[in-house]
């Protein structure tokens, strides 16, 4: 059972699956020309779902948040440039800058992991970073990010600001959008994907909201005709979808809050999340934890600081051998 890599566990529905077949057909009998590298009707389809008065000038799309990410750093970082992330997070964005040849400096999050802001300014201002890279929520700790540390990220740099909203369709009530502050920070990004919340993890399509100018700087860097048909077409069934697809996310909202409270009770240190996962611990080796958990067929992460594990929420089935095999493995 895997509950590691922060996947939907629930797969499209037959109609959908239908839609989505129809849709590749549509297209099969034009794959001998190229696709269009504007990607035009589902670029209007995704300002259309996220709203915020965005329009398609605003929206990119790329195969995952991956590709988004690499043409961010290739487009505003690289040798001259300077990525700034806050630690603990997501553990590719060093290999992103790696592979972009973007130097790399870290801030250190809270205790709580959150990102104090009046530290956040004091590092850009003596770093003087091209672009920062901010996950909310942030993975592997689901914390989301407050409007007012990004806003006052924004207006100390007069680099790229990435808020990676990779998890955000998972936020809890109350729990805002970076999206809201596009307007006042053209120099911002927001980043998501439809691998999470949408189920699609297979098709690889991730898209970003920014200003034109931004979005005309990745045309620069980004592969030519980067986005196949047949991913452009099934992205747009999906999206068409979006009520059914969705309709999973309520589900998987509660089994984590439940799943928080849990092992809460089990005298087990949790971080507040906004996620589809959850990061637990604090064990004395949570390797050995991680071990037993896989012995009883349970299989999650190891990741984030020392002493903490993660773990993605499944169907309400799978969380209950998630705990039953902790219970076991636990001694309890």
């Amino acid at each position: 059972m895997r509950l590691n890599v922060n996947e939907n566990p629930y797969p499209p529905g037959d109609d959908v699956v239908a839609d989505i077949a129809a849709a590749v057909t549509a297209v099969a009998g034009s794959l001998n020309r190229y696709p269009d590298r504007e990607a035009v009707e589902l670029r209007t389809a995704l300002a259309g779902y996220l709203g915020h008065g965005l329009t398609p000038d605003n929206l990119w799309a790329a195969n995952g948040s991956n590709e988004l990410m690499l043409q961010l750093l290739q487009a505003f970082g690289g040798p001259q440039g300077k990525a700034l992330v806050f630690v603990p997070t997501y553990s590719m964005y060093p290999e992103y800058a790696r592979n972009s040849l973007t130097p790399i400096v870290t801030g250190a999050r809270a205790d709580d992991f959150t990102v104090d802001a009046v530290a956040a300014v004091e590092l850009i201002q003596a770093e003087r970073p091209t672009i920062v890279l901010l996950a909310s929520p942030n993975n592997p700790t689901g914390t989301a990010l407050r409007l007012e540390t990004v806003a006052a990220i924004c207006a100390a740099t007069t680099g790229i600001v990435v808020v990676d909203e990779a998890y955000s369709e998972f936020r809890r009530d109350g729990t805002p959008s970076a999206l809201q502050l596009l307007a006042a920070y053209p120099h911002l990004v927001v980043t998501r994907t439809m691998s999470k919340a949408f189920a699609l993890a297979g098709a690889r399509l991730g898209y970003l909201a920014a200003d034109p100018a931004v979005v005309d700087a990745l045309r620069i860097v980004r592969l030519p005709y980067h986005l196949s048909s047949v991913t452009q077409a099934v992205a747009l069934t999906a999206l068409k979808h979006r009520n059914e697809l969705l309709a999973t996310v309520e589900e998987l909202r509660r089994e984590r809050d439940a799943t928080v409270t849990w092992l809460r009770a089990n005298d087990l240190a949790v971080a507040d999340t906004d996620a589809n996962f959850v990061m637990f611990g604090r064990f004395e080796d949570r390797h050995e934890v991680w071990q037993g958990l896989l012995g009883h067929g349970v299989l999650i992460r190891e990741t984030g600081p020392a002493g903490w594990l993660r773990v993605s929420i499944g169907t309400a089935g799978e969380m209950s051998a998630f705990r039953g095999a902790l219970l076991e493995v636990l001694d309890r």
